[in-house]
């Protein structure tokens, strides 16, 4: 199972609000950075989201969480879409900007998405199934992998499920906020 990685010193989670312009367009940028590498490990350039434009995924109806910078960088989000009627969470995207790679904010993001924001239903996520690194951190978290499918020739997808309520181990490790290291504290918590 999934093995919590510490937040990075001066980064922290918090919303994102993608009516600012200057947000959408760091989270934008990150983004085709991001895919650009999947695009390399998962050999196909066809990825969608590299080719949406900055008005087309402001206009998607998600939720956004960022791992910021103390200056305001945005390093890493996760964008997600829940249908509270069928109590399902669509992860629509996790992205980390090269730069920060390996340093657990996918890991810190996804945790704090499942802990605080998709409760006790079904949460689900495709990748490239060639995106190892992906592919590793959703099978850590607990996911089960479905049937892998093509949506395009050349593209094979990997689809994950997970089941039921998420018990976050950071947040297992602490009985009160006053007790989390300044840094995981989280969406602006003193």
């Amino acid at each position: 199972m999934f093995d919590a990685a510490p937040m990075p010193s001066g980064v922290l989670i918090r919303e994102l609000d993608l009516s600012d312009a200057l947000v959408a367009s760091a989270v934008h940028a990150v983004g085709l950075r991001a895919y650009a590498v999947e695009a390399e490990l998962i050999c196909f350039d066809g990825i969608p989201a590299l080719s949406e434009t900055l008005q087309e995924m402001t206009a998607r109806p998600l939720g956004w969480l960022g791992a910021v910078t103390g200056e305001g960088t945005v390093a890493a989000f996760v964008a997600w879409r829940t249908d509270t009627g069928q109590h399902i969470t669509r992860i629509d995207r996790v992205c980390a900007d090269p730069a920060w790679f390996r340093r657990g904010l996918a890991s810190c993001l996804l945790d704090h998405l499942l802990a605080e924001v998709a409760g006790a239903g079904e949460v689900r996520v495709s990748t490239g199934a060639d995106n190892q690194p992906a592919v590793t951190l959703y099978e850590g978290f607990g996911f089960r992998r479905g049937t892998d499918f093509e949506p395009a020739p050349g593209l094979r997808m990997a689809q994950f499920v997970l089941h039921g309520r998420y018990r976050s181990p950071c947040a297992m490790s602490f009985r009160r906020l006053e007790e989390l290291p300044a840094p995981m504290r989280l969406l602006g918590e003193p």
